[in-house]
């Protein structure tokens, strides 16, 4: 007699969820893309960061207003005849506001005026005006922080006055005559770049008659910051003061530049 229970077909007991459980194991490790493993799915995208969105190692921050203000030089840097100013010489109205016909020179009267040799700038900047009061002279000085490359740009463009604007007629309100002459002024090796020029003006105040105004205009790029000064009087300019407040001021701000960067 044959025993039908021992001809059934034998069946593994769980076998279906053995294989269940593994092939949701192996499921899990396609869909985890290789974690653990050190690579990344071949299907996917790579990511990358743009050169734009990586850290510069360019040039340093801009200075701080404080920063500013404490590169400014004082009367005593100058001597012990200068302090603050008691206001703006009346000859900056009566002798420097005129145009002229040729663009550069027209560009130089207004720079001479309005003291804005680089243009407006949108970075913090610092301020100080200074009057000698025993010879009369005003000096105004002034630290920006704008792009090296515009700062350059306006250096080399003061550099080509003495020959493009060597000589020439300014024209005043009320039909007002100026006499323009143009010189360069050799400054010290402060700065990265630098460059001057001395105006002369020759006209007619109403308290003074026929004068003579000197003005040198001197200006300073370390990094992406800039010295600008201007050191006017009535007759002659002493030389020195300008030199001295080129060279001393470029010191006192390269010495700030570099505790901001150590700070950063």
């Amino acid at each position: 007699m044959i025993d039908r229970e021992r001809c059934r077909p034998y069946r593994a007991p769980g076998l279906a969820s053995v294989f269940a459980v593994a092939l949701a194991l192996a499921v899990s490790a396609c869909s985890a893309g290789g974690r653990g493993t050190g690579r990344a799915d071949a299907t996917a995208p790579a990511t990358t960061r743009s050169p734009a969105a990586l850290p510069s190692a360019a040039a340093p921050p801009a200075l701080t207003p404080a920063q500013a203000q404490a590169a400014l030089i004082t009367g005593a840097d100058l001597g012990e005849t200068w302090g603050p100013s008691l206001g703006a010489a009346t000859w900056r109205d009566e002798l420097l506001k005129a145009t002229a016909e040729h663009s550069d020179c027209r560009r130089l009267l207004d720079v001479l005026y309005t003291e804005e040799l680089f243009g407006p700038a949108p970075a913090p900047r610092a301020t100080a005006a200074l009057d000698d009061r025993a010879g009369g002279a005003q000096l105004h000085y002034r630290i920006t922080s704008y792009r090296a490359a515009e700062l350059d740009r306006a250096l080399a463009w003061l550099g080509t006055l003495p020959d493009t604007c060597g000589h020439f007629t300014g024209e005043a309100g009320r039909g007002g005559v100026r006499d323009v002459r143009v010189t360069g002024v050799t400054l010290p090796e402060a700065g990265d770049a630098r460059q001057g020029v001395r105006v002369t003006v020759t006209g007619t105040t109403a308290d003074a008659g026929p004068v003579v105004l000197t003005v040198d205009l001197a200006a300073v790029r370390t990094g992406d910051d800039a010295i600008t000064l201007t050191n006017g009087t009535l007759g002659e300019a002493a030389e020195d003061v300008t030199l001295t407040a080129v060279e001393v001021g470029t010191a006192r701000l390269t010495e700030i530049r570099r505790q901001g960067r150590a700070q950063v």
